[in-house]
């Protein structure tokens, strides 16, 4: 069982960066695909990036095609999306996702441990 914190969220205007990063440990991330989703208020939580366990296979919902990048750190057990050009409509939630299955997944059943969560605001 992996335990997943992200952390990075925040207020930023629209046009602005942040890039938030999830944390693992009890096992290696190496192991898993590692995921983003996202959930905004009355909203169903909703898929936005996912890396294979190399981090060389990158997956994206076509919103954020061209402004977010996942990435990841095997050795620093840490996931990263890094997200530019932020638009009041990315405004939500952000989870962590770690998933077992050696295939992509961009469905919520498909993945096995979560983070907490971490708001990001996007406001003038």
């Amino acid at each position: 069982q992996v335990q997943l914190v992200e952390s990075g969220g925040g207020l930023v205007q629209p046009g602005g960066s942040l890039r938030l990063s999830c944390a693992a440990s009890g096992r290696i991330i190496s192991d898993y695909f590692m995921g983003w989703f996202r959930q905004a208020p009355g909203k169903e939580r909703e898929f936005v990036a996912a890396s294979n366990r190399s981090g060389g296979n990158t997956y994206y919902t076509d919103s954020v095609k061209g402004r977010f990048t996942i990435s990841r750190d095997n050795a620093k057990n840490t996931v990263y999306l890094q997200m530019n050009s932020l638009k009041p409509e990315d405004t939500a939630v952000y989870y962590c996702a770690a998933r077992l299955g050696r295939g992509y997944s961009a469905r919520l059943n498909g993945y096995d441990y979560w983070g907490q969560g971490t708001q990001v605001t996007v406001s003038s």
